[in-house]
């Protein structure tokens, strides 16, 4: 029988029993002890080449994120400002929002931008608006303008004239003020409240050809002319990445209590602040070795330095991107290590690290709003080459699916333990080196609960498709259940399920498939029950056993 069809094998319900040995894995979830708010944190997207939004599979893509998610998705794109004619490449988009005429007078241009964002306005979507990157004719050093930066070569050779200082600050603030001016006129008011600004992208390293006290003065300009067109906006920065804590410090120390380079008044506006954390993978005697506690101690630099400011306290954070490694346009085939990405090591590693996020804001009482994962699509791309995305060529990835299952997860965070989940600091200091990492993150909301469960290891270990895959029996204790029938539903993305990948690989990897096979591997993308969903009479407690294989995902639905 066909892979993508084996979900249909008529197979026994859940076996409810305790665990037969005590090494078997055993995760309690206590409805009775909250943990916190279901803060959807995961949806947050964001990419590098904006002009693919509006493309064929883009839309679709943002479709699909738009329909799982129960509240609006906020959408980040670098390249909103940037000088071009809209043709997409690698790394790469543009808008032409600003050039100049011979006289050297500011001609605006709305329609590339206006079609960006009219695509989210569309699906009930917020802009993230990135003020950035600088026009050329802006630009304090504009040549080489344009990159072509193809995987393989070397990262520096994108930092061209867009990364540079303005030449001129005012004609900065007059471009950020007029494009504000026109979102209000074309979205409403009300509508642009909505949504964040930021301004810029990683300037501790080459993104920003400046100083930090440069930085502040660009940000310093763009949030003035960002509220001279609406007071009420939301602003915020500055997105550095991993190690750029001093350079955080310096920001937020001037935004409290410097000199307003644009104003001259004391303090900047501050609404939000931002930062980046990436993990590490490497391919260690050939094989995929990730490093998630590389990612997480990102986070919990960056919350220890805002922490150091006790009137920050509460200002939202968000994880600007938030993903396993740092380039979502280098595929496999030039980057061996990011093998990961097209089939479920990414969804697991999703799955456990989403939930330690939970754990680190909790940690550090940080008000974590959103965490944005940096990945999309490629238009017009070989078939699963290994970039970091959520789709290839419109068919969604197993990945997508982890966020299908976060979609379902609503209400308030419960108490979650198990003997085989790392606890917070080991995971966050030394990743997932030994057994497996089986733990869970849980929800209740009315009459429903949602419990997460994973099967995560930082090293890839392949099992050939025909082959028995070694899972893991978990059983699962519910406290605080009332007194009813339970129904009972059970959503995976393991080899035999929302994988598109493994189905595709079954076909024979075609670079050309047939409508026929598309249609198959489309339906192969979307979130799969494993079973017919059960039923079960409890009287506040249930155990229910579930067998996981590694890098597996379950999603358990219990309603009443």
């Amino acid at each position: 029988m066909k892979r993508f069809f084996a979900y249909t094998i008529l197979v026994p319900a859940f076996l409810f029993a305790i665990a037969a040995h005590a090494q078997s894995p055993v995760i309690h979830v206590d409805l009775n002890k909250e943990t916190g708010d279901m803060t959807p944190i995961w949806a947050w997207f964001g990419y590098d080449e904006p002009n693919y939004t509006y493309m064929k599979d883009g839309k679709k893509l943002l479709s699909e994120i738009a329909a799982l998610s129960p509240v609006p998705v906020f959408v980040r794109a670098h390249n909103l400002l940037t000088t071009g004619d809209g043709t997409p490449a690698l790394k790469w988009g543009s808008t032409n929002v600003y050039t100049e005429d011979e006289q050297g007078k500011p001609v605006y241009y709305w329609k590339i931008v206006d079609s960006i964002f009219d695509t989210y306005i569309q699906r009930g979507m917020k802009p993230l608006a990135q003020i950035g990157f600088m026009p050329e004719a802006l630009s304090s050093k504009p040549q080489p303008y344009k990159h072509n930066w193809r995987p393989g070569a070397p990262y520096k050779e994108v930092f061209t004239g867009w990364a540079y200082p303005p030449n001129d600050y005012d004609k900065w603030r007059e471009l950020i003020y007029q494009w504000a001016k026109h979102c209000v006129e074309r979205y409403g008011k009300k509508e642009v409240e909505s949504w964040w600004w930021e301004v810029w992208n990683e300037p501790n390293i080459p993104y920003w050809q400046g100083t930090v006290e440069e930085y502040c003065k660009l940000y310093d300009y763009a949030a003035d002319g960002l509220l001279k067109a609406l007071p009420t906006a939301r602003i915020g920065g500055c997105n550095i990445t991993g190690g750029g804590s001093k350079f955080l410090k310096t920001f937020i120390e001037h935004c409290l209590n410097g000199t307003n380079y644009a104003t001259s008044k004391k303090g900047s506006p501050l609404h939000m602040i931002l930062y980046h954390a990436k993990g590490q993978p490497r391919v260690i005697n050939g094989t995929v070795v990730m490093n998630v506690g590389t990612q997480m101690r990102n986070i919990r630099d960056a919350m220890m330095t805002i922490n150091e400011y006790p009137s920050l306290k509460q200002l939202p954070q968000v994880i600007g991107e938030s993903d396993p490694e740092g380039c979502a346009a280098c595929g496999m085939s030039t980057n061996p290590e990011n093998a990961y990405r097209n089939g479920t090591m990414y969804s697991s590693y999703t799955a456990a690290s989403f939930a330690r996020k939970y754990l680190l804001a909790d940690s550090f009482k940080a008000n974590l709003v959103g965490a944005v994962s940096w990945s999309f699509e490629f238009e017009n791309q070989p078939w699963f080459a290994g970039f970091r995305d959520l789709a290839t060529n419109g068919v969604d990835k197993p990945v997508l699916n982890v966020f299908r299952m976060f979609g379902m997860m609503k209400g308030k965070r419960v108490n979650v333990t198990g003997n085989r989940m790392y606890d917070l600091k080991t995971f966050v200091d030394s990743s997932v080196r030994g057994l497996p990492d089986i733990g869970a993150i849980a929800a209740k909301d009315g009459r429903s609960v949602m419990i997460m469960v994973w099967n995560y290891h930082d090293e890839d270990i392949q099992v050939p498709i025909d082959k028995p895959t070694p899972a893991d029996k978990i059983t699962i204790n519910v406290d605080g259940l009332p007194s009813a029938t339970i129904n009972i539903t059970e959503y995976r993305i393991d080899k035999l399920h929302s994988n598109s990948y493994e189905a595709w690989k079954e076909m024979g990897s075609p670079q050309h498939p047939t409508s026929a096979q598309i249609a198959e591997l489309e339906k192969a993308g979307q979130l799969q029950m494993l079973y017919k969903p059960g039923k079960l009479k409890v009287s506040g407690r249930m155990y229910l056993n579930i067998s996981l294989p590694r890098q597996g995902v379950s999603l358990i639905k219990m309603d009443w």
